[in-house]
């Protein structure tokens, strides 16, 4: 997790909560020497989902997301039309050991009634994302 997840609601009251995942990638170049690249993915949550986010995952934590790809388009503030790519939540893992902020592998969790795992079918919302 790069940052906190920031959790707001639609109009019609739907949690959504946006975050930020950094994946490490470590190619190898063609002299057979690694290098190592880290792609930053923006990850967007509906409905429980959205707020078991808000309340669980911190900055730092690592966790595991599956989910479908969405690209969408909005006008920049100084009139540039941008692309956004990001992962629409379906699944969601929290990762690490003990101590890390994660829940144990086995006994209670760590952080009172956290879920390891969750998942969420998100459907089509008829609200602009409000961020």
């Amino acid at each position: 997790m790069t940052r906190d997840p920031e959790l707001r609601y639609t109009s019609a009251g739907v949690p959504v909560a946006r975050f930020a995942i950094a994946v490490n990638r470590i190619p190898r170049k063609d002299s057979g020497e690694k290098a190592q690249d880290v792609d930053f993915i923006n990850v967007v949550a509906w409905r429980r989902l959205a707020e078991i986010c808000g309340e669980y995952l911190k900055k730092g934590r690592p966790v595991a997301v599956e989910g479908r790809l969405q690209i969408r388009s909005y006008e920049g503030k100084n009139g540039v039309k941008k692309t956004m790519t990001e992962v629409v939540l379906d699944n969601m893992q929290m990762l690490g050991r003990k101590g890390e902020g994660a829940a144990p592998q086995t006994g209670a969790p760590a952080v009172e009634n956290a879920p390891e795992e969750v998942s969420e079918t998100p459907q089509a919302v008829d609200e602009e994302i409000p961020f």
